[in-house]
């Protein structure tokens, strides 16, 4: 407090006050600061719906509610540093705090960022066309292939890569659907299997007439997949009867497993790479049949466009893709008898 030299009354300085920027007591830097972390969560946002909106659309509901509530948030702090405010009465904590929702705001953007899914690509989104042959049906959580006649009694369940869209999965699943198998794409919270951990039992909920199943995943989601053939059932009825794995291998040992097991993987890969799958001979059963795609990578098990640190191809998409298809309905078409 300070006496005013024309009327004698008092004035409050209000701390570091509302020069340069500033609004009541809160430094000029700090304000600065929450607008540029606020301005860039709006940039973030339209780069990840301009780059990525048929993930954010056709994909688990849950990171297009990240993006709403980013949105939000970043345009509650742009609205507050404009208004004028009360001054602060814990000086000693309120620095600390900023600082704190700074940094806090700063990951949550870049973890927005980082999850931004990899977007479905052609032929995948023809892929998700009915037609005479196959019934495709979409939901929030899930998408479905189905035979259009009748179903086999074995249908499939699988489990998509991290970070990657279900719909980039239906070209190479498809023909599993043509085969006379009904097939469920999880659609995963935040494209991250680990997340989607009921979503098997809602597929067998979804496709009741289904007398077995084979469980399967991509990367990430065929590490998921291999916990869920794994784990007991708990009524018994529709067991698992396979696990298919595309450039993945379980987490655990299930070299006690008793379903049938395929290990498809990619001779160029720099993620899933072919050590790593050749190490994973230790901890599969021993009757798993492995068959390894000459010249493909990691990327070629779906559809979503080249991966970052993955190898470089010297086969075709489109050959690696056929090869793929056939060796999985080979598979399952083994464990319809």
């Amino acid at each position: 407090m300070r006496e005013a030299e024309d009327g004698g009354g008092t004035v409050d300085d209000g701390g570091a006050g509302q020069g340069a920027g500033g609004t009541a007591g809160r430094p000029a830097w700090v304000t600065w600061t929450a607008r540029t972390v606020a301005a860039a969560g709006l940039v973030v946002v339209l780069w990840a719906c301009l780059t990525a909106w048929g993930a954010v659309v056709h994909g688990h509901p849950a990171y297009a509610v990240l993006l709403g509530l980013t949105v939000l948030g970043c345009a509650l702090v742009l609205w507050r540093s404009l208004r004028p405010g009360r001054a602060r009465r814990h000086r000693v904590l309120a620095p600390v705090l900023d600082v704190a929702l700074v940094v806090a705001g700063i990951g949550w953007l870049a973890a927005l960022a980082w999850l931004r899914p990899f977007t479905a690509v052609e032929p995948a989104p023809t892929a998700m066309l009915s037609d005479e042959v196959v019934t495709v049906t979409e939901s929030a959580t899930s998408v479905t292939l189905a035979p259009a006649g009748e179903a086999g009694a074995t249908a499939v369940f699988f489990q998509p890569g991290a970070k990657v869209e279900a719909r980039a999965y239906a070209a190479v699943l498809r023909p599993l659907a043509e085969e006379g198998h009904t097939v469920v794409i999880a659609k995963q919270p935040l494209s991250v299997a680990f997340l989607a951990g009921g979503a098997f039992d809602a597929a067998r909920d979804r496709v009741p007439d289904a007398e077995r199943w084979v469980v399967g995943g991509h990367s990430l989601g065929g590490v998921v997949a291999s916990a869920e053939a794994a784990a007991p059932d708990a009524d018994g009825a529709a067991p698992v009867v396979g696990l298919l794995l595309y450039a993945s291998y379980p987490a655990e040992d299930l070299s006690g497993l008793t379903v049938a097991v395929e290990s498809v993987s990619a001779s160029r890969d720099g993620l899933a790479t072919p050590a790593k799958i050749e190490a994973s001979r230790a901890v599969l059963p021993a009757d798993t049949r492995f068959t390894v795609l000459d010249g493909a990578v990691h990327a070629f098990f779906g559809d979503y466009g080249p991966q970052p640190g993955d190898g470089t191809p010297t086969i075709t998409h489109d050959a690696a893709r056929s090869l793929i298809s056939s060796v999985s309905a080979q598979f399952v078409d083994s464990l319809d008898g």
